[in-house]
């Protein structure tokens, strides 16, 4: 056997073990996404305690008469 022919058989081999592992088939599973509500609560109890703050401010620095 000359060393092109066995060049070629062994090209072929090769051509064929890395063909075989590309016919290989891979499932991928898509769950649905679930989306849920979310729920905030902002506390303002600061906004208001500095308003009434500013408002009754003036009546504690008041001197008593």
């Amino acid at each position: 056997m000359t060393p092109f022919k066995k060049c070629i058989i062994l090209g072929l081999f090769w051509v064929s073990l890395l063909s075989q592992s590309a016919c290989t088939s891979h499932e991928v599973e898509v769950k649905p996404l679930e989306i849920k509500p979310i729920h905030i609560t902002i506390d303002i109890n600061v906004k208001v305690d500095r308003a009434l703050d500013d408002f009754f401010g003036d009546l504690d620095e008041a001197q008593p008469e």
